[in-house]
């Protein structure tokens, strides 16, 4: 008897625990979890650095616009004399000072130390460096902040560069160096990289055109800085606008479908043919008019 009961406990405890083929579907299993986890975590991943990537791109895209806006915005910009000679005589027997007349300086006088002045019909807007150069007289007029015993400040005027240029003039000068967008100060020693990943950069100007039928002005694209010159005399006087439009590129690498295609500053283009850095990469092109709104006041065209 006592020898059943020992069997029959004995047959109980080998029968405990899991067989081969049950630990063999809980690996399958626990394997499957993990490989769905780690797609969904590689999914979130691509999907995470493609719009980081677009977002970095766009701000980028807007950082250069927004730079390039201001200086084509500002050139050909006057300075205004606010105490001009013609009103120095009437200044002694005038109490009102605040009524006495303001002038917009036509030019601007060289400095000391400079050769050369700024005259607006032809310093406002060029070519040079390979690359768009816009002018506007400078201003060194020192600025006082509020208050009796507040400190002056110097002009608030300044290039692309955020620097403030001592002489008579203050220039930007744009152009692409491989794939970086570089702004510099008129000198090919002064340039600085301002937005990286550039895959073109183009320039076209609007120019003014008085000639073909007179009293009805017309608006012309020139494709180039030639084309430009080629509208002599006084050709880049009659410059009103410039259109700029820029391809930037991204870091992260992406999957495109067969046959996919962007429209850039030329055209459409395919991605197959794209070349490192810019295969498999996302494209996104930014176009903008900005006006010479001081062009035209004393140049030759208007």
């Amino acid at each position: 008897m006592t020898h059943l009961i020992r069997h029959t406990l004995h047959r109980q405890q080998r029968q405990r625990g899991i067989t081969l083929i049950e630990l063999l579907v809980g690996l399958v299993i626990g394997l499957l979890t993990i490989a769905v986890a780690m797609g969904a975590l590689l999914i979130s991943r691509g999907v995470s650095g493609t719009v980081s990537d677009a977002s970095e791109i766009q701000q980028q895209g807007a950082y250069a616009m927004r730079v390039i806006g201001q200086q084509m915005r500002q050139a050909g910009s006057l300075r205004l004399d606010l105490f001009p000679a013609a009103a120095q005589a009437a200044a002694a027997s005038n109490a009102f000072d605040h009524l006495l007349p303001v002038a917009l300086e036509a030019r601007a006088d060289p400095v000391s130390g400079e050769t050369t002045g700024w005259t607006p019909s032809t310093d406002t807007i060029g070519f040079l460096n390979d690359g768009p150069i816009v002018g506007f007289a400078n201003d060194n007029t020192e600025i006082l902040t509020t208050g009796t015993s507040a400190a002056p400040r110097g002009s608030q005027i300044a290039n692309c560069l955020g620097n403030q240029p001592n002489g008579t003039v203050t220039r930007s000068n744009f152009r692409l160096n491989g794939t970086e967008l570089q702004c510099g100060d008129g000198t090919a020693a002064g340039f600085q990289s301002i937005v990286r990943n550039v895959a073109a950069f183009q320039v076209r100007y609007l120019m003014q055109d008085i000639a073909t039928t007179p009293g009805i002005p017309q608006i012309k694209y020139a494709a180039s800085s030639a084309d430009v010159e080629a509208a002599a005399p006084n050709s880049w006087s009659k410059v009103q606008a410039v259109e700029i439009c820029l391809e930037l590129f991204g870091n992260e690498s992406i999957d495109m479908p067969t046959g996919s295609t962007y429209t850039g500053c030329t055209g459409t283009v395919t991605y197959s043919t794209l070349a490192a850095p810019r295969a498999q990469r996302m494209h996104l092109t930014f176009r903008n008019i900005f006006q010479l709104r001081g062009q035209g006041q004393t140049g030759a065209v208007l």
